[in-house]
């Protein structure tokens, strides 16, 4: 999932790190956040739970989900999650080892949560919101840009090889367009740094946007050409339904207690168990929940709205190219897709959810926003109401990185993928199993060597803190909202 919110800006005045989300049963954890031996069973606190109106879930195909494991099931691959990630992984250590069965464990339907709930951009290029000119140290920039693109990759070979059509996959490219003074300034930084990195992109300026965007609303937009837009729900249940044979995917089965005193893990849902010789978490800020990495990853939610189709006139009366994409200069401001079905989506707006599950009330709260965003980029289409407004959860850390690797004996992670699941997360799920697997790749050392995701303060200062800079950053965006 893409996402525009600063680390620099959420982070600022209390000294807020962005990651903490508390572990309800009690575990010894080591200096560097990873538990020791639990005494006892590790009882999950909080389990996934979303809004029932997901837009991309609901006008992406209808499909039979997998049943829910009834009993108990074994396995020396257990991967949790089944959003880009937890696929990525699963898919891989089946071809990696195809005598070997692989249990995926996804707690609602796949293409519901996370993964079918962001925009739907899969971007190439890196984006250091906290550097002067948004790329940074050009060394790990360029390993992000080869991490981002070797995900765009897995995903494109996958779309053609199993033909997954209604993922609507799309050489795009994508526009960051800005409308005050601010905002053209980040375009102009990040166009250089862009330029130092050697990838292209141009200005665009306010004069030709209406003729691709259908509105006249924005004074310039920079455009990067390799970013790839997909139906993401649509991606996502075709991706589920293409895996491997070795691979056994149970959908609406929550994992609700862990046992990691044997050598094997003993993994406990609402009918039975599941040992996993080694287990792989993909589950992003619910990961902290399984006795890992307290107080590093940040659950944030952010909203999205989708119109009905346009009609016929209502596309004449904008004009602007058929499919597009174009985010904001200006971290709290507004997404905007106009999609292969000829609908508008809106994404806006953020929230701090402490224990990773959605609001409720916060989609009513959210639309009215999403529509003033509507109706100033689009006044002609003032009668055009959403069919469909979603929050969608994402893990984000205090510096930046994700973690990846070992996080306890026979148990590893993909965790904290800072808005960026979509690539970020098929790349490292990959990559991960591939590790596990013994092979060796730049990549793999370059997510091993990174430093781990950071602390942050304890409740309250955290939820304060947090909640101020939110408040703050979304009042101060102006137009760019």
């Amino acid at each position: 999932m893409t996402i525009n919110i600063s680390r620099r800006k959420l982070l600022a005045g209390a000294g807020i790190g962005a990651g903490a989300i508390a572990v309800g049963a009690s575990a010894t954890l080591l200096n560097d956040g990873i538990p020791a031996e639990p005494s006892s069973i590790l009882r999950i606190d909080a389990l996934p739970s979303d809004d029932p109106t997901p837009g991309w879930f609901h006008t992406s195909r209808v499909r039979t989900p997998r049943p829910p494991l009834i009993g108990d099931a074994k396995a020396p691959w257990v991967v949790i999650g089944g959003g880009f990630t937890g696929l990525a992984a699963a898919r891989q250590l089946a071809l990696n080892f195809p005598q070997d069965l692989v249990i995926l464990v996804e707690a609602q339907q796949v293409g519901f949560g996370t993964s079918g709930r962001n925009a739907g951009f899969l971007i190439d290029v890196p984006h250091d919101i906290s550097a002067p000119d948004y790329i940074g140290d050009q060394k790990i920039a360029r390993n992000i840009l080869d991490l981002n693109k070797t995900g765009q990759g897995i995903l494109r070979d996958l779309v053609e090889q199993h033909n997954i059509v209604d993922a609507q996959l799309r050489h795009s490219g994508k526009y960051q367009a800005a409308v005050e003074d601010s905002g053209i300034a980040v375009l102009e930084a990040y166009r250089g740094g862009l330029e130092k990195l050697g990838q292209p992109c141009h200005i665009i300026e306010g004069k030709d946007l209406p003729d691709i965007l259908g509105t006249s609303f924005y004074r310039k937009a920079l455009y990067t050409p390799g970013t790839m837009l997909v139906q993401p729900s649509a991606l996502v249940k075709g991706l589920a339904d293409s895996l491997p044979e070795n691979v056994h995917l149970y959908e609406d089965t929550a994992i609700t207690a862990v046992d990691y005193s044997g050598k094997e893990t003993v993994l406990h849902h609402a009918s039975g168990t599941i040992t996993a010789g080694k287990l792989i978490l993909a589950n992003n800020a619910f990961g902290t929940h399984f006795g890992f990495l307290e107080r590093r990853i940040l659950p944030m939610f952010t909203y999205g709205s989708l119109t009905r189709p346009l009609t016929a006139a209502e596309q004449a009366s904008i004009g602007g190219h058929e499919f597009w994409g174009v985010i904001p200069a200006d971290p709290f401001g507004t997404t905007l897709r106009r999609t292969h079905d000829n609908r508008i989506l809106v994404r806006n707006s953020f929230t701090f959810n402490e224990d990773g599950r959605h609001k409720p009330g916060a989609t009513e709260k959210f639309r009215k926003n999403h529509r003033l965003s509507f109706e100033r980029r689009f006044p002609t289409l003032s009668q055009v109401p959403f069919e469909y407004t979603w929050g969608g959860g994402l893990g984000m850390t205090r510096n930046g990185n994700s973690f990846f690797g070992e996080l306890r004996p026979n148990v590893y992670g993909a965790l904290g993928c800072n808005g960026l699941g979509t690539v970020r997360g098929t790349a490292t799920g990959t990559l991960l199993a591939d590790w596990l697997a013994g092979k060796s790749h730049p990549l793999t050392e370059f997510l091993l060597s990174v430093p781990k995701p950071n602390y942050n303060p304890p409740d309250p200062f955290l939820t304060i803190g947090v909640n101020f800079t939110l408040r703050k950053g979304q009042n101060a965006a102006g137009l760019e909202a």
